[in-house]
């Protein structure tokens, strides 16, 4: 086994780093059942007065480590002053740090794997506010020994500028997530497809989409709809939206719509895009984000799915989903845990990024193979 890699995997990501491990250990020519693993033994200790200490539990000295942590899971909890609370991301960021902390001075590299990024949205300064995204990376770009950092669909990109030291590195999950999205949707689905980006933020990732179905087979449209706010109430953190106004073909009669965007938090915005859509004809509406965290409005999911005003939602195990939710036939979730595994090796092993960068052949592989057969 390769004695220079090691994973740090957090409580927070226990799952994906779990199976991240039996990837790893595969490429390498071993097995779990072999009584193999990369994972080092973790001590997380949450105290009475909500401080917190991570202790390694196994030798890293002179390894290339790899942390994992999902800053998303609110399901871990702890007691404080005799109350249950649970993590929040700023929880688990603390304890990141602690835990690079605990083995910086023995280690011979650090790499960090948080796939969603922590403050994500705080990426830019509208009024008197902190450019926290920013100024989390630039205080582990001061931390010695970090040599890279990675993460998914990162909410801006431009937030690489924080860094000159640490690489940064932005993955997207758009092949894992159509390679399972293209086998369960027809070919009739797939004959007529519009792209729909929620909001000008998302136009981007939906050019992606757009452009991972580039195949001669498809009859391919784009839309997108801009957000008309209220600027003059803050509610919840945020300034009400009042309409959603749709910039593109009117008349969708017969077309698969695909609604693609990042993160899908209480799907306000989003049943407001299901709705206009179903009023310009669509026959089937299919969400895609990577990460669906469900902060409310789980129920009317439910019940727009039952009244059959959306066909399914695609998303991956990048970040916490509770395993209730799992049991919805509309929820798809696909394992990004094979190419978080790849990309570990190469950066471990000093090889190219590039093709699981900028890979988007294989999608169209798979249509035009579909399509074929």
């Amino acid at each position: 086994m390769d004695n220079s890699l090691r994973l740090i995997v957090f409580k927070s990501a226990e799952d994906l780093g779990n199976k991240v491990d039996e990837y790893l250990l595969n490429k390498f020519g071993y097995t779990k059942s072999d009584g193999y693993s990369f994972i080092v033994p973790v001590k997380e200790n949450f105290f009475e007065d909500g401080h917190l200490k991570v202790e390694i539990d196994g030798s890293i000295r002179g390894k290339d480590l790899f942390f994992i942590t999902d800053i998303g899971n609110y399901s871990l909890t702890y007691n404080m002053h005799g109350f249950t609370n649970h993590t929040s991301p700023n929880d688990l960021m603390m304890e990141l740090k602690d835990g690079i902390g605990a083995c910086n001075c023995h280690a011979k590299s650090i790499n960090i794997v948080m796939p969603l990024l922590y403050a994500g949205r705080q990426h830019r300064r509208i009024t008197r506010e902190n450019l926290m995204c920013g100024m989390n990376l630039r205080e582990l770009d001061n931390l010695a020994k970090i040599k890279s950092f990675i993460t998914f669909d990162a909410h801006d990109q431009g937030v690489e500028h924080a860094v000159s030291h640490m690489e940064f590195d932005n993955f997207y999950a758009t092949n894992t997530i159509l390679d399972k999205f293209i086998d369960d949707l027809s070919i009739e689905e797939l004959k007529k497809i519009v792209f729909v980006a929620p909001d000008n933020g998302a136009t981007g990732r939906r050019n992606v989409y757009l452009n991972s179905f580039n195949s001669s087979c498809i009859h391919r449209e784009a839309g997108s709809f801009v957000k008309q706010r209220d600027y003059n109430h803050f509610v919840d953190g945020k300034y009400p939206v009042i309409s959603h106004d749709y910039s593109g073909n009117q008349n969708l009669e017969g077309f698969t719509a695909i609604v693609s965007d990042d993160i899908i938090s209480s799907g306000g915005s989003m049943f407001d895009v299901i709705d206009e859509l179903n009023k310009r004809g669509v026959s089937n509406i299919y969400l895609v984000t990577t990460y669906a965290l469900f902060t409310r409005g789980i129920d009317k999911f439910n019940l727009y799915y039952k009244s059959g005003k959306f066909k399914g939602l695609y998303t991956t195990n990048l970040s916490y989903i509770p395993k209730e939710f799992l049991e919805y036939e509309w929820l798809h979730v696909c394992d990004c845990s094979e190419q978080l595994a790849d990309i570990i090796y190469n950066i471990h092993n000093d090889l190219s990024i590039s093709e699981i960068l900028h890979d988007k052949s294989g999608p169209i592989r798979k249509l035009e193979n579909k399509f074929r057969h």
